[in-house]
């Protein structure tokens, strides 16, 4: 059963190390003291911070520094929403315009946390 995400790791396909969610959408539903993310939360260097390098950015050097570009969030929550906004899902993934697909590693929080 997927589970909601506070401020989650997340992962690029083609980035070369995780990032964080930083939750900024809402403020007011939490998981132990964390707020849930919604499908607002895309904003690159805000809410989604840069994978480290890019493998779809090669150089002589090796590859270029990652700027996130996020579309949308997809499998989000068919029906809870926070504010007008779907809630993201530890299945939720994130397509970049680069070429990358953004996905959760980490949820956030804790099992015995989760409230329904």
């Amino acid at each position: 059963m997927p589970h909601k995400i506070t401020q989650a790791k997340l992962t690029c396909n083609q980035g070369t190390k995780p990032s964080d969610l930083k939750v900024t959408s809402q403020n007011f539903a939490t998981i132990d003291s964390k707020a849930i993310a919604t499908e607002k939360d895309k904003k690159a260097n805000e809410n989604i911070m840069p994978f480290g390098q890019c493998k779809l950015k090669p150089s002589s050097s090796g590859y270029l520094p990652c700027v996130p570009v996020p579309v949308i969030w997809q499998e989000t929550a068919k029906l809870d929403e926070i504010n007008g906004y779907k809630i993201l899902l530890d299945t939720s993934t994130c397509q970049c315009s680069v070429g990358g697909k953004i996905s959760v590693e980490d949820k956030g929080y804790s099992e015995k946390h989760e409230i329904e």
